[in-house]
């Protein structure tokens, strides 16, 4: 199990979203700022999964979901998205994203997003 990549620009949502996974028994592989790091860090590390937040400096989560998907075809990648982000849900989406959650996220739709895309 390699693990689950958490991209988000806030550290405090990232830490939020790697003590949820932690306690239910997911490794949290690496995390990443903003797209571009998002990107190097897929390359790298080869996570199971990818949480992407959309909205992000320097490259937002759609552009980095686009870029992956390039990279591996078969990338999983659940989208994170504040309310009222319906058109950029429906791009992901279309881009190949497998689900998505919407911020403040509850811990038990966080879980039931991974446990859907990677079991």
């Amino acid at each position: 199990m390699a693990g689950i990549l958490v991209c988000d620009d806030a550290a405090f949502m990232r830490m939020m979203i790697k003590d949820i996974l932690g306690k239910n028994g997911y490794t949290v592989a690496g995390e990443a700022e903003n797209g571009h790091k998002a990107v190097e860090k897929y390359t790298e590390l080869k996570p199971d999964l990818v949480l992407m937040d959309i909205t992000m400096p320097e490259m937002d989560g759609i552009q980095a979901l686009k870029e992956i998907r390039k990279i591996d075809g078969s990338a999983k990648v659940i989208m994170c998205s504040a309310m009222g982000q319906q058109a950029m849900v429906i791009e992901s989406i279309q881009a190949g994203a497998k689900d998505f959650i919407v911020k403040p996220f509850a811990p038990e739709r966080v879980l039931e997003a991974v446990k859907k895309v990677v079991g």
